[in-house]
């Protein structure tokens, strides 16, 4: 692990984001500096020039004054003649012989050479001109100090040399404060949850401050919480439920067995067989039933293939009719194929009609119908119907109606559910379907394609 990876993630974001802005700061004053200076000695060298043409022009016509003003402080000219007499000159060298040799030629040349100031010694950036005058070829020089030229890029210098470090803690500061509130909100929102155990999963974070990142975060981590405790409380109502669904077979089992142990000669053989299989098939459709289920749960891909529905449907209105007296309307069944795991909608199919047999007062009908590309099933008793109240949680699992209500019947609860979960898995849909009377189920199935 790194010195840097140690830190923390404030220390770390600060870090960085100092080091960058350094960088760039650092970066951008340089090119500034570089080409403000590059900038500054082109202007003078275009002044000079300039200036140069136009004593040329002076010397020309005649009109060269022996003191040349045309330069400022930090500049230097002068004019001499071929032999070395000096016809003109700048103020600050008056009186002093030529600073540089006489040129050769009417086009500016650069030289640079060191040159008196007053009382002190510069390097000039100058540029000669050969010219010509009534008395014969003269020579003009004008230039600037280098020195001069630099003062300004030493001043500004000078000002980013505290300015730039001045910016970086400035930054750092402001970049330290706000990295502290935004990690001081994520803080209070692990705090938050890890302060939540089992027995406190209603508990929220507490969502505070801007719906920034942060505050989403915290709206994202209630939603999280909410499906926790959602799940936590599916699952202690499954347990509870199963224990529930398994407690009555198994007291039944035992009180069979028990009195079959303490008199033996006593028992019918055929209702102990009642008292033990019975329940013991009970407990195997409930176990088979959690497993269809577990396997839903699980995504675990099913074999699918061709299923003729209307023929399924046909084969568990013959097992219903002979296990119940309720009349059983197939008349409206045509073909229906569909592409489907042949298990999973056969149970799908079985609890539907089952379902309805169980609530049915005397006649349950059953439809299957081909609509464009779906394949239509409607199952359709006439009990006494779905309450309002419990429309939306028909499906869910371990719901039971009131049996007060509806005739005293009672099963696990996972008919409804496991039959919505296949027919989804199949691709298709399930649901509640409004009516006069009764109940009205319709599952819908793609049909099979053709060919």
């Amino acid at each position: 692990m790194s010195r840097l990876d140690a830190l923390s993630l404030r220390s770390r974001t600060t870090f960085t984001a100092v080091a960058l802005v350094a960088v760039v700061l650092g970066a951008g004053a340089w090119v500034l500096l570089t080409t403000l200076d590059r900038q500054l000695v082109a202007a003078t060298d275009l002044t000079s020039r300039a200036t140069a043409r136009d004593l040329v022009e002076m010397v020309r016509t005649d009109r060269l004054p022996d003191v040349l003003t045309q330069v400022g402080d930090d500049g230097v000219a002068q004019v001499f003649a071929a032999d070395g007499t000096v016809l003109a000159a700048s103020a600050n060298i008056t009186g002093r012989g030529p600073i540089t040799g006489p040129a050769e030629s009417p086009e500016a040349r650069l030289r640079t050479f060191d040159g008196p100031d007053d009382q002190e010694t510069e390097t000039y950036r100058a540029w000669t001109v050969a010219g010509a005058s009534p008395r014969g070829q003269v020579t003009v020089v004008v230039g600037n100090s280098l020195e001069a030229v630099h003062e300004a890029s030493r001043r500004l210098r000078a000002l980013l040399l505290i300015g730039v470090p001045l910016a970086v803690l400035v930054l750092g500061g402001v970049v330290w404060v706000l990295v502290g509130r935004a990690l001081g909100r994520l803080d209070r929102i692990r705090s938050d949850v890890d302060a939540i155990d089992p027995r406190q999963l209603d508990r929220r974070v507490v969502a505070t401050g801007p719906r920034d990142e942060v505050g989403r975060l915290a709206a994202t981590m209630n939603r999280m919480l909410a499906r926790v405790e959602a799940a936590v409380t599916r699952q202690r109502q499954l347990v509870a439920d199963v224990s529930h669904d398994l407690q009555s077979p198994l007291a039944t089992q035992r009180l069979s067995l028990e009195v079959a142990l303490r008199d033996p000669g006593a028992v019918d053989a055929d209702e102990l067989r009642s008292g033990v299989l019975g329940p013991a098939q009970a407990m195997e459709r409930l176990v088979d039933d959690l497993l269809v289920l577990a396997a839903a749960d699980e995504h675990a891909l099913a074999t699918v293939t061709s299923v003729d529905l209307d023929a399924l449907v046909l084969e568990e209105a013959e097992r219903a009719r002979s296990n119940s007296h309720v009349r059983i309307d197939t008349a409206r069944v045509s073909a229906g194929p569909v592409r489907a795991n042949p298990s999973e909608i056969r149970r799908a199919v079985r609890n539907l009609v089952d379902n309805a047999v169980a609530y049915a007062a005397s006649t349950v009908e059953l439809a299957v119908t081909t609509i464009g590309e779906e394949v239509v099933l409607d199952v359709l008793d006439d009990g006494p119907g779905v309450p309002p109240d419990e429309r939306e949680r028909i499906f869910d699992r371990f719901h039971r109606g009131d049996p007060s209500r509806q005739g005293g019947v009672s099963g696990s609860g996972l008919g409804l559910s496991i039959a919505r979960t296949a027919t989804e898995r199949a691709g298709g849909r399930l649901d509640l379907v409004d009516g006069p009377a009764g109940a009205h189920f319709r599952m819908v199935l793609p049909v099979l394609p053709v060919g």
